[in-house]
């Protein structure tokens, strides 16, 4: 199952103590906390605290209503073209989240929302990489169309370069990697894993480590592959059992199972 979450760089320019709380927070798997130091009175403020939310859902499989009102309040503050779009990319996320967990099948509205998205956010602005790699999220896991998923991973990833935002970036080379592996390309795949895994280490992404050292781990052979996975299963730990999605993954063989 492939997942993602928001766009955001993991920097804060300026040094602003506020981004530099929320970036702490959410990469701790603290979205609740992070977002509750967010103003609610302007869009951006609104937007990124809808953001925050949405993401908890992807990550821990609750916070529907909480999400679905801090979203609702962000589209209701957008005014400009860009700021709605970004609304519609959060609507379809959640849409696209409900649906992958099993919650309810939103997918025709996940991809209406996401029409709407394009509609505003041109090619080349901000916002665009993450709006191209959310439509790759839905072609790969809910239209099970690997090509269309791989073009629209192949434009985010450019966009993410060329707007140096390198968290993205770490998704794109994970969402690329994994459609790789399904292929048999062994060194494409690590390579996009191991960059995946190289970013989220370099910016603290806690939240995102677990699941990056797991992919690796499922292109290496072992005993690396069993390394990476224990490595994986202590922030696991570290972390609550977050994301919840990685507890599968995460299991160990039954005593006497043979295992290939």
């Amino acid at each position: 199952m492939a997942h993602t979450a928001m766009s955001g760089n993991g920097t804060t320019a300026g040094d602003d103590p506020l981004q530099t709380a929320v970036w702490r927070l959410r990469s701790r798997a603290c979205w609740a906390d992070a977002a509750a130091l967010l103003p609610r009175d302007t869009a951006a403020a609104a937007l990124q605290r809808a953001t925050l939310l949405v993401e908890r859902c992807l990550y821990t499989e609750r916070g529907w209503e909480d999400a679905e009102d801090a979203l609702r309040t962000a589209e209701a503050l957008a005014h400009t073209d860009d700021e709605r779009g970004a609304a519609a990319c959060e609507r379809g996320q959640l849409a696209y989240t409900a649906t992958l967990h099993g919650v309810r099948d939103r997918a025709d509205e996940a991809r209406a929302a996401l029409g709407r998205a394009a509609a505003l956010i041109p090619p080349g602005a901000p916002g665009r990489a993450l709006l191209d790699f959310r439509r790759g999220l839905i072609a790969e896991n809910l239209t099970r169309s690997p090509q269309a998923a791989r073009a629209a991973y192949r434009r985010a990833h450019a966009g993410a370069t060329a707007d140096a935002d390198p968290l993205l970036l770490s998704f794109t080379w994970r969402h690329l990697a994994g459609l790789a592996l399904r292929d048999g390309e062994l060194t494409e795949a690590r390579h996009g894993f191991a960059e995946s895994l190289r970013i989220r280490e370099e910016l603290g992404y806690l939240v995102g480590t677990a699941p990056a050292l797991a992919s690796l781990a499922d292109a290496e052979s072992e005993p690396e592959a069993s390394r990476l996975r224990e490595e994986a299963r202590r922030l696991f730990r570290l972390l609550g059992g977050v994301p919840t999605w990685l507890a599968r993954q995460l299991s160990p063989p039954a005593p006497g199972v043979a295992t290939a």
